[in-house]
């Protein structure tokens, strides 16, 4: 059943790729010019890894620098949903072709929580410093989308009521850590980032059988001689977006990602946080 759907989704990302050609006038002959990048990655996300996405409101057409909404102060400019709102985004491939081949250079917005990936964030410097800390930890990451400011490291969906107990248990955790859960959204490449510059993958999504480099399998030595045990990551279905075996994406738990971004925080000089802003 699972080889029939995905032959079906195949079927459609291909239908809607050739009817996403638009006729460019500076090519001779009228010859079709290729969907736009950002479409071919809002239909990635929604038919192949089943994320719900939908445009963001982007940049104004007559100033670059200012958002397209109506906020004059916006401090995401570009990089948010406006119109439509968040609660349409969507895996139906019918509506990503629509919206991007009518704004082809839209950014990709992921709503996070319910059956898709929830993610949490923290500045740049420190995620880039904290992926190296946690891999030669041993811990397996899943995919991370990284701006010029902040990084995104997506993880198995969690319930708020998770989330809060969670961080009721911890003594403390850095203040410079957001939580993307049910209601939220992540910004995905190829968009343009709210502060400058491109949205990329700093680590692909990646399948769940993938193997890992030899310093992500390697355990943790801390953590075995204070014999703590770690949430196990779990895969999340391309299409049905639940706990699967073969063919899934690989995503980590929120509870190990936390625990671990706690204990790589910890240490740092005069007592403050290695994850400060």
């Amino acid at each position: 059943m699972r080889e029939i759907l995905g032959r079906r989704l195949q079927r459609l990302r291909d239908r809607f790729r050739s009817l996403c050609f638009l006729p460019d006038p500076r090519r001779s002959g009228g010859s079709p010019a290729p969907a736009s990048a950002h479409l071919e990655a809002a239909l990635t996300c929604a038919t192949t890894w089943r994320w719900p996405v939908l445009p963001g409101v982007g940049r104004s057409a007559a100033d670059g620098s200012r958002c397209a909404c109506p906020d004059p102060d916006c401090v995401v400019p570009g990089a948010h949903p406006f119109d439509p709102g968040l609660l349409a985004a969507t895996t139906d491939p019918r509506m990503v072709a629509w919206w991007w081949t009518n704004r082809p250079t839209a950014p990709v917005l992921m709503a996070t929580g319910g059956a898709a990936p929830c993610a949490l964030s923290l500045p740049a410097t420190a995620a880039a410093r904290a992926l190296v800390r946690l891999e030669a930890q041993g811990l397996r990451l899943g995919p991370v989308v990284a701006t010029p400011t902040r990084w995104s490291l997506l993880v198995a969906p969690y319930s708020l009521e998770r989330l809060g107990e969670l961080l009721y248990a911890k003594d403390h955790v850095p203040s410079s850590l957001r939580f993307h859960g049910e209601g939220g959204y992540v910004l995905l490449p190829p968009s343009a980032a709210s502060s400058g510059g491109q949205v990329r993958w700093e680590r692909e999504p990646r399948p769940r059988g993938e193997s890992q480099p030899p310093a992500q399998r390697r355990p943790s030595a801390q953590r075995m001689r204070r014999g703590r045990r770690t949430p196990q990551a779990r895969p999340v279905s391309q299409e049905t977006g639940t706990p699967q075996g073969a063919g899934a994406l690989w995503l980590p738990e929120v509870e190990a990602v936390v625990d671990a971004l706690v204990e790589a925080s910890s240490g740092a000089p005069g007592g403050g946080s290695r994850l400060a802003y």
